[in-house]
């Protein structure tokens, strides 16, 4: 029998599949999340990026009004109207009232207009390096979010591997306990490590469900992406001889100032410098008096009730203002204290960028070390240990409160080598954003 289905009730069932569908297909984000196209997708819906490209845009406003030089200005007036003398027969022309039309001019001296685009233009490029900065800062954050759900993964992982040892232990030891192989106490002991352990696993799961969580507010995944798979792994570890040659005081002199005046906040800073340079030039361009002229044409007809009219007429006007009582030594003032202001604030971010590219570097390479030291040896000899421990118990060679001794310190061992790769990782993404010096179009996501 052929099943009949209406189109309307077909199309809205297709309809959120469809929509669904696109979503996937804009962010990309099908069956894994990929590092990359997290960062991407956070810069492209980031609230912060998205306020600091309206930053940006009302800056390129600004640069649009400080170019436009004054406009003129319009005076159509009629005066000399007399009620008890008439204005008189014939037309509106004839009226006897004194009719003027005036436009008047400011012309600006001293430079005003261009020194008020330069300072515009600054503004600009100080908005401009905001978002580089806001872009930089928000890629950082992922990178961190995205190895905290990475470690808390793995974390997971290794606390469910130790619950299901230690629910196996137990189920052993209960048969054991029967053949009077083993003591209740011990099998009591090896109860409360697996309770303990089963604790550890349902807390380790929370926190990777909070992990994912900020992952997702960060990057705007719904909560179907959130729960997919992370597609990258743990970075490659750099080698030591990427880092610039220390000269017993940090990364070398020279490579670190190329950096830092590469760096986004620190240009910044210096864009604003420069606008408030041109703000105070401006304020000193003040007392260059500007000068306003003005060009008048008059009507006003000779009747019999007007004898005194004088027909048409013209004049021009020149107006020049005296500094007899201030001559803007406030708004001079004004500007060289926000200029101080503006070069503190460069000094005081150099200072801040230096050390965070020199403890990015440090964390780098301390959090390398201590990554391999644990890899090449802890790691290994823990596990071999624990290998040997439960060979022995599984023989009746070891007690077993010596075993979970071994098990508790193989399983720590686990956890500081989870700890030592995450914060390697987190070091590395934090450096490697420290010497970060692409251009606004490069970061177009």
């Amino acid at each position: 029998m052929p099943i009949s289905i209406k189109p309307l009730r077909l199309l809205a069932v297709l309809m959120p599949l469809c929509w669904t569908s696109l979503a996937h297909a804009d962010t990309g984000l099908t069956d894994s999340l990929p590092l990359d196209a997290l960062q991407r997708l956070a810069l492209a819906r980031n609230h912060d990026v998205r306020l600091s490209n309206l930053a940006l845009d009302g800056a390129g406003a600004d640069v649009i009004s400080a170019s436009a030089a004054p406009n003129p200005m319009l005076t159509i007036q009629t005066a000399n109207i007399n009620p008890a003398a008439g204005v008189g027969a014939g037309s509106l022309r004839s009226k006897t009232v004194d009719s003027t039309v005036r436009f008047d001019q400011l012309l600006e001296r001293g430079g005003k207009r261009e020194l008020r685009r330069e300072g515009a233009l600054h503004q600009e490029e100080g908005a401009r390096a905001d978002v580089r900065e806001a872009r930089r800062q928000l890629r950082i954050a992922v990178s961190q979010a995205y190895y905290d759900v990475l470690a808390a993964t793995q974390r997971q992982i290794i606390l469910a591997e130790t619950a299901q040892l230690y629910q196996r232990s137990v189920e052993a030891a209960q048969k054991q306990r029967q053949a009077g192989d083993i003591s209740p106490a011990d099998v009591a002991r090896l109860d409360v490590e697996a309770l303990r352990a089963s604790n550890d696993e349902v807390q380790a799961r929370s926190d990777l469900a909070h992990a994912r969580q900020a992952l997702a507010l960060l990057t705007g995944l719904n909560s179907r992406q959130a729960q997919l798979p992370l597609a990258d792994g743990w970075p490659t570890p750099v080698a030591f001889g990427a880092f610039s040659k220390d000269d017993g005081a940090g990364v070398d002199k020279l490579d670190s100032d190329a950096a830092i005046a590469k760096r986004p906040d620190v240009m910044a800073a210096q864009a604003r410098v420069a606008a408030a340079l041109s703000a105070h030039k401006l304020a000193l361009a003040a007392r260059t008096r500007d000068v306003s002229v003005g060009l008048q044409a008059e009507h006003y007809p000779v009747s019999p009730s007007n004898p005194q009219g004088s027909g048409n007429s013209f004049g021009i006007s020149l107006q020049v203002p005296l500094f007899v009582r201030y001559q803007y030594d406030g708004e001079i003032r004004s500007a060289q204290v926000a200029l101080d202001a503006a070069q503190e604030n460069l000094e005081q971010t150099r200072i801040q960028a230096r050390a965070e590219l020199s403890r990015t570097e440090l964390d780098v390479r301390s959090d390398g070390e201590r990554l391999q030291r644990i890899d090449d040896s802890l790691l290994p000899a823990a596990k071999k240990s624990a290998q040997s421990a439960e060979f022995a118990y599984q023989h009746g060679a070891m007690a077993i409160a010596d075993v979970l001794d071994v098990r508790r310190n193989y399983r720590a061992v686990q956890l500081d080598a989870l700890a030592a790769r995450a914060d390697y990782a987190k070091a590395l993404a934090a450096w490697q954003a420290s010497l970060r010096t692409d251009s606004l179009e490069s970061t177009t996501p």
